[in-house]
């Protein structure tokens, strides 16, 4: 194994562990989505409150499943809090072209702006951990969904 596979494997790893916006989802949350990996079991209740300008001034999840999907979980929760609505649709881009890559390499713009989750682009190469990597990211989009229509 390469130095930098070790380096991503272990930057999931703790990811898992640590679970960055892990916790109880309010009910007093603006929106919230809860979405499951039938494939594996993978489960996510997030909840999201939006800011006037449609930044994620706050989002919290609560799940339960493999490294791969609790450390894309983290990953995105300190990635998007404080982003805007179309800072946060390119980003949310960027990682769904590379989990369909099938383990393409992404260009070092691309990298840069993901982050910890370029760590999951070798989950690409297995279309059954894209799902696990793509679960918080359905949760983040479906959550934004139900704040927006309450707020119209």
């Amino acid at each position: 194994m390469s130095e930098l596979e070790q380096l991503y494997q272990q930057v999931i790893l703790d990811h898992a562990r640590a679970r960055s916006g892990s916790g109880s989802v309010p009910e007093d949350i603006s929106g919230s989505s809860h979405q499951v990996n039938p494939t594996c079991g993978d489960e996510v209740t997030l909840g999201v409150d939006l800011a006037e300008d449609g930044s994620v001034k706050r989002l919290v999840w609560d799940g339960s499943g493999c490294s791969i999907s609790q450390a894309s979980l983290s990953m995105m929760s300190e990635m998007v809090v404080g982003m805007g609505t179309q800072e946060r649709e390119h980003l949310a881009e960027t990682f769904s072209r590379m989990m369909h890559s099938r383990g393409a390499e992404l260009s070092e713009d691309d990298l840069d702006e993901l982050a910890d989750a370029a760590a999951l682009s070798g989950a690409s190469k297995f279309p059954a951990r894209v799902k696990c990597a793509l679960l918080g990211w359905m949760a983040l989009r479906d959550a934004i969904a139900t704040a927006e229509t309450k707020e119209s």
